[in-house]
This record gives C-alpha cells, structure tokens and sequence, in this order.
C-alpha cells in the first residue's frame, strides 16, 4: 500500500464547523483509478438526515454570515489562498490518487482554486451596483446586490478542487451559506478545500460538505425547501432531473453541463500547432473535460497532413499512473467511465463510414491492468451526424472530419446540441473573426485549443450546455446575488414617479 496515504483512512462530513461521521453509519470505499489495489480512503455514505442537519446550520449561520461586510468576508478568501499555495503539490498528489490525471494537470487544477479564491476576495471590496440620477428633485436611486441565501452546489469528479472553488468562493463573498456535495467517487479535493477555509477562519455553519450519491444525498438537497440555490456541475441527463426537481419551489438553478467541442482548421493553419491543440483537447485530462476537443473539423487540402501528424502524437503519447512526471495520460476516474469509453468505441467501429486510425482499445500491460486506462483514439473520415460526432464520450476519442470551406465547417461545428466551447486555426484575421461571430458557443479560442480557460472571464455556453447562467469572473457574482433598487426621496413630500410632471426649477 502507498505510504502517500494509509490504508482505510476515514473522512468524515463537515456539519456546523465539526467533522462528523453520518447518521447512517455506513460507508463506502473508493480506489485509485490508476491502480485499483490502492484503497484511496471510506468516505460518509450519507442520507437525507445528514442533508437536514447540514442545511440547519448553513441557515442558522447565514443570519449572522450576511452581516459580515463583504471586505471582511473576502480576507478569509485570501487566508484559504495563502494556505492553498503552501500545500499546492500535497493536493495534487492526492488529486492524482483519486481522480487519476496526471501531475501536471491536477496542480492546474489546485491552481484554479488559488487563482478563484484570489481574484473572487478582490471582489469583496467591489460588489458594486450603480448609482444614478432620480427622474425627480430631491430623490436619490442607487442599486445594491444582496444574498440569495443558502447555496446547495453539486459538483463533478473530473475537476475536484477548481469547480467547487467555482462554486464556493462567490457564493461566500456575496454573503451566502452553502452545503456541497462533491461527485461521491472524488471527494477528498473537496474535503481538502473546506479543511483550508476552516483554518481561514470561516465561521462554522458557513460551508459544509456532505459525501454520498446522488439518490441518497444530491436529491434531498436539491428538494430541500430551505436551500434557494442550486449550482449543479455534470451530465445533461443529471441536470434535467435537477432542475426539474428545483422548479416547483422556484429555486434559483444554475446548471453546467456538456459539450462537444470543435476545432476547425482551415487550409492556412499552421498545422504543427494546430496538431499541438488537437492533442492538448482532445487527449489532456483523458478527455474528461467539458471543452474536451473531441472533434476536429479538417479542410480537405490540410487532411492528410494533419492526420498523419495526429495520429503519430496519438500513438506516441504516454499513458499510465498520473504520478509518474513523464505519463501523459492518466486513466479514465472510474470504471463505469471507461466501460462508457469503451463503448463508444464500438458505436465508432461499427459505424459505417468511420475509420478507426489508432487505438480503440482498453490497455491491460503490466501494472496498466489494474487500472482503468484506455487507448488514445482517433476515427478518420466521420459524417458529422454520427454518433461518435454527435455525443458527449467524456473520454479520449477525437472524431476527424473532412470539410470544403469555413462556412461548412461552421455549421458542421454548430451542429450539436452543446455549445460550450470552440476553436479555430488559421492566419487569415478575417475568416477568424467570422468563426468567431458565427461559432454559437460561450468560449471561443483562435490559434488555440478549446481548453484553457482563465477565472476572469465567465465560462459556460450556450444550448444544452447550460440554462444562461456563468461561473467564474464577475458573472458569478450576478449568479450568487441578487439585485435591490434603492430610492432615497429626501424632498419631504410624496413624490410619484412617471405620474408627478417636471415644472422647472421651482
């Protein structure tokens, strides 16, 4: 067993500022990814009775956390960042244990959380609304943003430290209270981040983390009648079931979900880096991203330079345990994942224009078989409408498309229910700025992949991506708070607005 962590280490739930075991008193066990011989700990199979609890104190806590001035509620954001960067490569490591991407990804990922924490304690001493002239004498009308009040966030596993930062970090500095539920398979990234704000000195009752599924423990969350928000990070399928269950108590409801993201490259590229892009997209994080590149839309006269050279980065990649510096591509987070991976592949073999050009298979060498660990796939000559072009695989498999000009490519790139995020590699200034205009997506990049996405600047799409809402930058402020009108009418007499007329200068 790894010295990195001890056999059967229990983590508990964080209720009212205390780590508490669940009322059910069962637990569940997950594993390394990488090497399922590797017990990563037993974590609280939690209940309705442990959401109840939980919700109590986060409302209890939010009648004192609302009062805090912002300024100062943003201080404990920078305290949790401080604390974060010290302990920046423990998290990783831990990360890779339980999710499975490699080093290099996952301290990314803990750099997200310091950058959210940071950039969203700046605004502590902003949250600015707008002052304005009244239409009459002697009246004053100002905006100010105000509390939603408890936040239930439901976050993924391909992302476990940076999204419920995401979540976490707006909610708080707006004044709100919140109980988290991280993807029952990688919890300890989210346990690690609550640890941090607790040390910060985040009140108790303020933040707290309930483990388990989504039946036993998403569910009652989603349904409670205290909770006013939810934010829910994951599938289109989970994320119908949650904002249906949210609508009947008119819930705020913010959902982030799939994509199938394109790159186009057109016949000017420089197809050396767009090759680079393609394989960072569709190949980084094993394909477990929202962006994922898992389409790339090929010009005809660049097609078989660019496949040749893909297909050879493909092949050359080197996949295992993510805790090796020199592996590239980790496996996928769990078995259920892999075994949807794997069958896709099969919807691509037996689809009948693909051409399988590399991979299409689960890697079971030496140590790799204790893993869930799968090949990098490429399929040539995809029809737009088939199905390994048209679903979310949430795995490295990348669908190679042929195309005759930019406007085909375009809506070949539109022709998706997502619209998250998309791509573009050319040196004509003119064909990039049409594709930006004309790509439907929430992120667009130009001479990049589709992934890199940076926290001041909103993230979320269009379509079956999302319901309109963003995470990070300042939209996430507008997603955790909402807006109060203010008018201050000091003339000492009634005053109608649109109904009183303007006489001049009495």
């Amino acid at each position: 067993m790894s010295k990195e962590q001890p056999a059967f280490t229990t983590y508990q739930n964080y209720i009212n500022g205390e780590w508490v075991s669940s009322r059910s008193g069962e637990v569940y066990e997950n594993f390394n990814p990488a090497d399922t011989r590797q017990s990563i700990g037993r974590f609280q199979d939690s209940t309705s009775e442990d959401i109840n609890l939980a919700v109590a104190a986060a409302k209890e806590a939010f009648e004192k956390w609302r009062l805090v001035p912002a300024p100062r509620r943003a201080e404990i954001l920078f305290k949790a960042a401080q604390i974060i960067v010290d302990r920046k490569e423990e998290y990783a490591r831990e990360m890779t244990r339980e999710m499975g991407k490699v080093l290099k990804e996952t301290r990314g990922d803990v750099q997200e959380a310091i950058d959210m924490a940071y950039f969203i304690g700046g605004e502590g001493r902003r949250l600015y609304g707008q002052t304005t002239p009244a239409e009459l004498p002697n009246k004053f009308a100002m905006s100010v943003r105000q509390p939603v009040g408890l936040c239930g966030l439901i976050t993924p596993w391909n992302f476990p430290m940076a999204i419920p930062s995401w979540k976490i970090m707006p909610a708080l500095v707006c004044g709100n209270t919140c109980v988290i539920k991280p993807a029952e398979s990688t919890p300890v990234s989210a346990i690690n981040l609550v640890k941090v704000l607790h040390e910060a000195g985040l009140p108790k009752g303020v933040v707290n983390l309930v483990t388990g599924d989504g039946p036993k423990a998403g569910e009652p969350l989603v349904k409670h009648k205290n909770v006013r928000l939810i934010s829910f990070t994951g599938s289109v399928e989970v994320g119908r079931i949650v904002s249906q269950a949210a609508a009947p108590d008119f819930k705020h409801c913010h959902m982030e979900m799939g994509g199938k993201n394109v790159i186009i490259v057109l016949d000017d590229a420089n197809i050396d880096l767009a090759v680079e892009g393609a394989v960072w997209g569709g190949f980084g994080t094993t394909g477990q991203r929202c962006t994922a590149a898992s389409r790339v839309v090929l010009h005809k006269k660049v097609y078989k330079e660019f496949l040749e050279k893909f297909v050879a980065r493909a092949r050359a990649l080197r996949v295992g345990n993510g805790l090796d510096e020199s592996v590239e591509m980790g496996p996928s987070a769990n078995e259920s994942q892999m075994n949807t991976v794997l069958r896709y592949i099969e919807i691509g073999k037996n689809e009948d224009k693909a051409t399988l050009l590399t991979g299409g298979e689960r890697l079971t060498e030496g140590d790799l078989k204790y893993g869930y660990f799968t090949q990098p796939t490429i399929f040539g000559d995809v029809d737009p409408n088939m199905r390994v072009a048209q679903e979310e695989i949430f795995g490295p498999v990348v669908s190679l498309i042929p195309c005759d000009s930019l406007e085909q490519a375009v809506e070949i790139g539109n022709n998706v229910q997502y619209g998250l995020s998309a791509a573009i590699y050319t040196q004509d200034v003119n064909k990039a700025f049409a594709a930006m205009r004309d790509m439907y997506t929430g992120i667009f990049y130009v001479n990049s992949s589709t992934i890199g996405a940076e926290v001041h600047l909103p993230f979320g799409g269009t379509k079956n991506t999302g319901n309109g809402h963003r995470e990070a930058g300042t939209a996430a402020l507008d997603l955790f708070s909402e807006w109060k009108s203010v008018y201050v009418d000091y003339s000492g007499k009634l005053q109608k607005a649109q109904i009183d007329e303007w006489k001049g200068t009495e």
